[in-house]
Formats: C-alpha cells, structure tokens, sequence
C-alpha cells in the first residue's frame, strides 16, 4: 500500500464520518461544523485526483460562501440553536438501509474504479487551472460573459426585489 492509498483512504473516512455527523446530529452547531469537514475532505479528493481547479473552488464557494452564510445565519437566529431536531424509528430504519445499500454500491463502485485505474509514469501532471483560463477566454468567452451578465441581472433583480417589499 502507497502512501497515495492511505491519503485516499484517510481523506475518504474523514468525509464520510463527518458526513454522517452531518446527517445525524442533533445540534445544528454541531453538524455545521461538520459539514466544514466534509467540504474540507471533497477538497482534498479533489487534490489527489489532481482536479485542483475544483479543489479550489470546492474551499473558495462552499467553504467561503455557503458555509459561512449557514453558519451566520444559525449564530444570529437564537430560535434556531434552542431546537431539537427529533426522528422516530419509523424514518430512521428505513434511512439507514437506503444509505447501507447506496454506500454500498458506491464503495464497490469506487474500489473497482480504483484498482483499474490508468497510473500515470510521471507524477508532474499538467495542472487544469491553465486548460480551464485558456478555454474561459477562448472558446468559451462569450457564454461565460452571457452567464455573467444574467447572474448580474439576477442579482440586482433580487436586490430590487427586497428592497421594494422592504419599503412597503
């Protein structure tokens, strides 16, 4: 065993245990945090598939903005933090064969996918982010300036939005 399976297999538990916190805890502090280290272990799967591009987009969009929005927004709502989160039994049983059966397929899925994998001679791969800069403003500027504009036009539209109901 290479110490690039044991990262792989290191990186793979932390996400998945703390995806479960996610899923089962009781406080919502709690399994936010986790989620921190979900997003933090896609990351860094991310890396070791030398997808860095992703990488850095995993940490900069759910780590910086989604996360941190969550985590705001549960520390400035005081109702929220007093709330317990209870399940019975009649919707746990049947959640956990499905994720059983689901982690299941994945994990034979992945591990089959592992072993058959091409491994590259030369560990120096090209990095993705260049591929990615040359395609954005190449090939592909015109629907990436589209994309931009309309998201600008959504946002002010929302901006407009609550701010008109806001007044009212």
């Amino acid at each position: 065993m290479q110490l690039f399976d044991v990262a792989f297999y290191v990186f793979a538990l932390i996400t998945v245990l703390s995806a479960c916190v996610v899923a089962f805890s009781k406080n919502i502090i709690y399994a936010a945090f986790a989620l921190l280290f979900t997003f933090f272990g896609v990351a860094a799967l991310y890396v070791l598939l030398h997808a860095d591009f992703l990488a850095v987009a995993q940490i900069l969009i759910y780590v910086g903005g989604i996360l941190v929005l969550l985590l705001f927004g549960v520390m400035l709502t005081n109702r929220v933090i007093s709330v317990e989160m209870k399940t019975g039994t009649m919707q746990t049983v049947p959640a956990l064969v499905i994720v059983a059966v689901v982690a299941g397929s994945l994990a034979g899925l992945c591990y089959s996918m592992w072993r058959t994998a091409p491994v590259p001679a030369d560990s120096a791969l090209p990095t993705t982010t260049v591929v990615l800069g040359q395609l954005l403003m190449t090939t592909y500027m015109i629907p990436f300036e589209i994309a931009s504009v309309v998201l600008l036009v959504a946002l002010i539209g929302a901006a407009m939005t609550a701010r008109r109901h806001r007044n009212i």
